[in-house]
């Protein structure tokens, strides 16, 4: 397997699949996932011509299970080592959810040159909890609540969300997909709990503010507004106003899986934007 090791000893998984000499696209998987939630992508890209690389965040995955470091700043460490152990220059990051919010980190601090634009789907910045600043977020509750389902029962947990709002499985007339959600079962189970624990804070509890701030590169800002896991409303007209560059795309009726759910639409504006002189 291809892997590298960080600084304080972390293996980090990865794929990188294509031609070294093509555009590169570096995918950021959501929580509590790993880099096969980007399969589809990661084949229609590697069908397009691209350099598709997709790792598995440290403590997700086929990465280190590891129980330090499972926060932001850590994670946007992670890649930047990666970026610069594949020599990456002029790479698009694309990132879904808690992606999306490594993505932002991440490239906020990036070396000069590293990357060119970027993509966040259905993703957590600027920050997802509720406070005086951000009156419109989730109560705290939320995500303790989650915090106590994984300690219970991480299994059943990690059967409730597929089967019911990550995917909207949950609605009326929705088409189930019995091996999406066994797929999602499997990549979640794969990584250690206490990563799992620790990245609700990350994910929920990160100001991202900032980071959105200061980026410049052109970023595109996809987002369905039947999302249940990162409601719309509080996530990406407020990423897209915060970015200097931004282009906001929101899909009406999609929900937070859209990128498995819908990934025929998903991915043909991705190329779109990934051609485009934006």
């Amino acid at each position: 397997m291809s892997s590298i090791t960080t600084t304080d000893g972390v293996e980090i998984f990865y794929k990188d699949w294509g031609p070294k000499s093509a555009q590169a696209i570096v995918f950021h998987h959501g929580w509590p996932l790993s880099a096969d939630d980007w399969d589809n992508q990661m084949m229609y890209f590697l069908g397009e011509g691209f350099r598709v690389i997709a790792h598995d965040r440290r403590g997700h995955g086929r990465s280190s299970q590891t129980d330090t470091g499972n926060e932001m700043d850590t994670y946007a460490a992670d890649v930047a080592a990666l970026a610069k152990e594949l020599d990456l220059k002029g790479a698009i990051h694309v990132g879904h959810s808690t992606g999306g919010g490594e993505v932002i980190r991440y490239i906020a601090r990036a070396e000069q040159g590293r990357v060119s634009r970027a993509v966040i789907i259905s993703a957590v910045p600027p920050i997802m909890v509720k406070s005086e600043n951000n009156p419109g977020g989730l109560p705290i509750e939320v995500f303790d609540g989650f915090r106590a389902a994984l300690i219970a029962n991480r299994a059943q947990f990690f059967r409730d969300v597929p089967a019911g709002p990550f995917y909207g499985f949950n609605r009326p007339g929705a088409q189930v997909s019995e091996g999406v959600i066994q797929n999602w079962w499997r990549q979640g189970m794969m990584g250690a709990a206490k990563a799992h624990y620790d990245c609700i804070k990350a994910f929920s509890e990160t100001d991202f503010t900032e980071d959105l701030r200061k980026i410049d590169i052109p970023v595109l800002v996809m987002h369905g507004d039947d999302d249940q896991i990162v409601p719309y409303a509080d996530a990406a007209p407020l990423s897209a106003k915060l970015l200097k560059n931004s282009t906001l795309k929101t899909y009406a009726g999609f929900g937070h899986g859209m990128c498995t759910i819908n990934a025929d639409v998903i991915n043909a504006d991705l190329l779109a934007f990934f051609k485009s002189q934006a």
